[in-house]
């Protein structure tokens, strides 16, 4: 972290040197086609995702091609990118995570896109995109990053562990008739528990941890302040998943064994919730009854719809690309509702544009396939003041861990928290 600091320092000062990005001829001087370098983090399937929209705009632009830098994991991917902006050998676009891009838009290595995407060459405008979903991406008013896609968190649900526990009600049945409240849910869970299952599995990041605070009621962060410590009813949400992991009422992911996995679990019906998005259609066209299961956002304190979490990624353009133009035609159409309906036809993606929802509804599946739409639509990305400090959602999530694992009392859990919090941001 200390290094990342200080490169990012670097960057903050070194953004009028000369960079080292667009390879290829130089545009304009009739030497043939440019090259626009791009980058993102995946696997070798995920990467083939991009293959037809590549295929499709080169068709259509054949003075540039089209290099993708990809990087296998998505922990090494943002620190080799500070890396290459340090270096001056930076891509000229290139994929940001929603917990990382607050600080790349403090170092003032992106370039603003408001006037881009209001003009005339834009397949993408800028009210194209829900506003929450913008995130750190968006400072002041101005636009750093644009969304690729988005995976919004949703509780997905095992009808038959529901109903091997004695439930009769079914979650997005009680959501359509405004009675999917908290109480209701950690009733269920409590049942689940009684009959020897797990009641829900959550990931141990923001999306899950958050949408617990908001559905008690809490708040995170206000006025620029984070309250999650303090704010009685976020007390109450993290004592409640506290106590909920250490009794088993709540599994995380991240600490279940590789042989008997969150998706394992489900599958086999031992637990109730999984909290995740679109991404898990997969797992369980592999391994499960796809009858047996729905999703439903979750649940509020009165049962009214409330903002969900939205994990997402921004394409950003680098501030010293020496192929501006290009480099923006490739982001607005791949951002685009005709790039996205292209790139995400057989992923487990939810679009991010408006428009292009029949990604999403084309089969049917889940029941309420809407609910990652609704979700989508009023949600929001991880909190602004979060990502603009390096570490700091990391931070938040490690020392969770020990309040969930009970390594540390929660009351000095709570007192450390907000300390950490204040450290950082100062």
């Amino acid at each position: 972290m200390r290094r990342a600091l200080a490169i990012l320092g670097v960057l903050a000062l070194a953004t009028t040197a000369c960079s080292g990005s667009g390879g290829g001829n130089v545009p304009g001087t009739g030497d043939g086609p440019v090259t626009v370098r791009w980058s993102t983090w995946g696997s070798a399937e995920d990467l083939k995702l991009y293959e037809a929209f590549t295929q499709d705009f080169q068709k259509r632009h054949p003075n540039i091609r089209l290099k993708l830098e990809s990087v296998a994991k998505y922990e090494d991917y943002h620190p080799k990118l500070l890396t290459q902006l340090t270096s001056k050998t930076a891509p000229d676009v290139f994929f940001v995570g929603d917990d990382n891009v607050g600080k790349f838009v403090a170092a003032g290595v992106l370039s603003p896109l408001n006037d881009k995407l209001a003009g005339p060459s834009s397949k993408s405008r800028p009210d194209d995109f829900f506003e929450g979903v913008y995130g750190g991406a968006k400072k002041d008013g101005q636009i750093y990053g644009v969304p690729n896609d988005t995976n919004p968190e949703v509780l997905w649900y095992d009808k038959k562990a529901l109903k091997d526990a004695g439930i009769a009600e079914d979650p997005a049945a009680l959501h359509e008739a405004g009675q999917w409240t908290m109480d209701a849910y950690l009733a269920m869970n409590a049942k689940l528990k009684a009959a020897g299952k797990a009641g829900s599995i959550f990931w141990n990041w923001y999306g899950s941890t958050y949408s617990m605070i908001n559905g008690f009621g809490g708040k995170v962060w206000d006025g620029g302040k984070f309250v999650a410590a303090t704010d009685a009813k976020s007390v109450e949400a993290l004592r409640t998943l506290a106590k909920g992991y250490q009794d088993k009422t709540f599994l995380s992911a991240d600490l279940l064994p590789a042989s008997n996995g969150a998706s394992t679990q489900f599958l086999k019906h031992k637990v109730g919730f999984y909290a995740g998005g679109r991404w898990m259609i997969d797992s369980l066209k592999k391994g499960g009854e796809l009858a047996d299961y729905d999703i439903v956002p979750f649940p509020s304190p009165d049962g009214k719809p409330m903002p969900g979490a939205v994990a997402a990624s921004y394409l950003s353009i680098n501030k010293e690309t020496k192929l501006p133009e290009e480099a923006f035609t490739f982001l607005t159409e791949f951002v685009s509702k005709e790039g996205q309906l292209i790139r995400l036809k057989s992923g487990g993606a939810v679009p991010s544009i408006k428009g292009a929802e029949q990604i999403v509804l084309a089969d049917g599946y889940p029941a309420h396939a809407q609910t990652f739409l609704d979700v989508r639509d009023t949600g929001f990305a991880n909190y602004p003041e979060e990502v603009a400090v390096p570490g700091l959602t990391a931070a938040i999530n490690e020392h969770l861990m020990k309040v969930w694992t009970g390594k540390v009392p929660f009351d000095q859990g709570m007192t450390e928290l907000g300390s950490l919090v204040e450290s950082k941001l100062g």
